[in-house]
């Protein structure tokens, strides 16, 4: 166990993620499958969710994500914010891709897992939630990528700002800029507006 995990655990505090993770990684390097395992569950569904916005291709999205653990893996060091970095990764090697292809696909749907369970409410709920839904995607579809992207990162993968200058290589102002003004152009948008 690392230094800092010990001292955790001998203090009784509950780590996070952050905390985790390089303690994760130095096992799995050492041959830890279970420590492969805990990293997986933690890092996978988000990544795969966030490579899946760009790339639109669940199958792609999969193998990226694969990449992107082996490229962790491959690394000798770790940065200080192993999230903003590992989801850096991530975005290059999604820009790669769709670099090679020539397209992107910008009013695609979130994977199933990140909607609500239909099977949890009512008929008329899933009409109006899905008409919800509809309308920001439009909406966000209207907006500039610059916008967009820092809206998904923020909202959707739940980034700090911090972590989403890191990420996309901006000054955590420029970036906290892009979010105020794709929120307030998002509020302004005519299919959200309540009339």
């Amino acid at each position: 166990m690392e230094k800092g995990a010990a001292m955790q655990e001998a203090r009784g505090d509950n780590p996070t993620v952050a905390d985790l993770t390089p303690t994760l990684v130095n096992r799995l390097r050492a041959g830890d499958g279970e420590a492969g395992t805990k990293l997986c569950e933690l890092y996978h569904p988000p990544l795969l969710r966030f490579c899946f916005r760009y790339l639109g291709a669940q199958e792609e999205a999969e193998d990226l994500v694969q990449e992107v653990f082996l490229r962790v893996l491959r690394n000798d060091a770790l940065p200080e914010n192993f999230r903003a970095w590992i989801y850096k990764i991530a975005r290059n090697r999604c820009l790669d891709v769709i670099r090679s292809r020539g397209r992107r696909p910008d009013d695609q749907d979130l994977p199933s897992a990140s909607r609500i369970r239909d099977d949890l409410t009512g008929c008329l709920t899933r009409l109006v939630r899905r008409e919800q839904r509809a309308h920001l995607r439009r909406a966000l579809a209207e907006l500039p990528e610059h916008h967009r992207e820092v809206l998904h990162l923020r909202y959707a993968e739940n980034l700090s700002r911090l972590e989403i200058a890191e990420v996309l290589d901006l000054p955590e102002p420029v970036v906290k800029s892009r979010l105020y003004e794709g929120m307030v152009k998002l509020r302004a948008h005519d299919s959200l507006v309540d009339r």
